[in-house]
């Protein structure tokens, strides 16, 4: 067992389970050890550190990771939308389609949905919440938006952090029924988004790269969704048409190689948290969850 191991509760089986971490030698010396916090800060937090590596997963000879990763992991291969030997590079098997119906969305009219596979956190309330990943490490709401008035229109509101390993299915999708304006770029460092960094410091979220996207949803709202950039994420890529109205579930946009996070923000009193989801985030206790399950329902629907 290793030191710190990384917990969290599977919403299936009703379990926790110890994350098997991708890299977490590299990620315990990166964080854990000063010589490696010294390499972060003078390499891997930059952008050409992450390029190079996204580069070398776009190569042909990439493509040979491909089978050894699907069996380490243990991956469905049942839910990928063409065969495994059909990926040409490393890259476009890491941000692979599923089958529509291996991720059935939630047929809720006034329900959300997870944006995400990945491990999530769900706080009702940003402002009563005691700590994201560990008790007392809490950052800002203006800090993530980047932007004072709209942390204002945010204040008190509900927060989702979907965190997707190497091993997830890395593309986004919407939440909420809405229409999604233009993305900004905040743009700032590549630290990791593993548990084993943001327990040494939340405030990587607020410092690393990010894109912000208001959707303008008819049941919730002004929300927010931000995808946030980590060492060694290629790229973050929308795939969505602006100007469009867009159904719950429809995909927004994928990640290239690298764990990646995304945050999803509402407005105080437009959503209300399904309860396993707040009851393990209360205890800083990640929640696993799939695409296109049920996160909570607006209030007064």
């Amino acid at each position: 067992m290793p030191a710190d191991p990384i917990r969290y509760y599977d919403r299936y089986k009703k379990t926790v389970e110890t994350e098997q971490v991708f890299g977490e030698r590299w990620l315990r010396f990166a964080y854990d050890n000063p010589a490696g916090r010294a390499a972060v800060w003078l390499l891997a937090r930059r952008k050409f550190f992450s390029s190079y590596y996204g580069w070398q997963m776009n190569k042909r000879v990439s493509a040979l990771k491909v089978l050894p990763f699907i069996v380490k992991y243990d991956l469905d291969v049942d839910e990928f939308a063409k065969s495994a030997f059909d990926y040409r590079t490393f890259n476009e098997f890491f941000s692979r389609a599923l089958k529509p119906e291996c991720r059935p969305i939630d047929a809720g009219e006034h329900t959300a949905v997870l944006p995400a596979d990945g491990r999530h956190l769900a706080f009702q309330n940003l402002d009563a919440a005691e700590g994201f990943y560990v008790k007392g490490a809490k950052f800002s709401v203006t800090d993530l938006l980047g932007d004072t008035e709209l942390g204002a229109k945010f204040a008190g509101g509900s927060m989702l952090i979907s965190r997707l390993c190497p091993v997830d299915y890395h593309r986004f999708h919407l939440s909420v029924t809405g229409q999604p304006a233009t993305p900004k770029l905040i743009n700032g460092w590549l630290y990791s988004v593993s548990p084993i960094a943001l327990r040494k410091n939340i405030r990587y979220l607020v410092e690393n790269k990010r894109m912000l996207t208001l959707i303008n949803s008819p049941q919730f709202g002004t929300v927010a969704m931000l995808e946030v950039g980590a060492t060694n994420v290629g790229s973050i890529k929308q795939t969505y048409v602006e100007g469009r109205v867009l159904n719950k579930g429809d995909e927004k946009g994928l990640f290239k190689f690298g764990g990646s996070c995304v945050i999803t923000l509402f407005q105080r009193d437009k959503i209300k948290f399904d309860a396993d989801l707040v009851q393990q985030s209360n205890q800083c206790m990640e929640t696993y969850g799939r695409m296109g399950d049920r996160l909570g329902i607006a209030i007064n629907a």
